[in-house]
């Protein structure tokens, strides 16, 4: 993932209306605009431009079926941020836990 793209999806997942949307969708895949605006206090349009966002991101896709247009989550940039900036970090973090476990057992045995 190039950096370019990597701010793409850090600015997307910045606001909490995307987020939401994104939790939405996570839950219940495949809803059209006016599913997603329903209970959100949040004008079309706000979600519509927020959608824009998102599917900038690759974090939505879209399928049309017949006249309506169907948003879907994509976890991959997500997946992708994961195993580029957090995992790294925490493979570490893993392995200084396990071994501090380690020489606590050795003290107490």
């Amino acid at each position: 993932m190039a950096a370019k793209d990597i701010d793409t999806v850090f600015k997307a997942l910045a606001d909490p209306s995307r987020r939401e949307l994104l939790d939405r969708l996570h839950t219940h895949n495949g809803q059209s605009l006016t599913d997603l605006c329903k209970g959100l206090d949040m004008a079309r349009q706000s979600v519509t431009q927020h959608l824009g966002v998102l599917e900038d991101a690759n974090l939505v896709s879209i399928r049309w079926q017949g006249r309506e247009k169907l948003h879907y989550f994509n976890p991959v940039p997500i997946h992708e941020i994961y195993e580029r900036w957090i995992r790294k970090f925490e493979e570490e973090r893993l392995s200084a836990l396990h071994e501090l476990k380690r020489k606590l057992e050795r003290r107490s045995s």
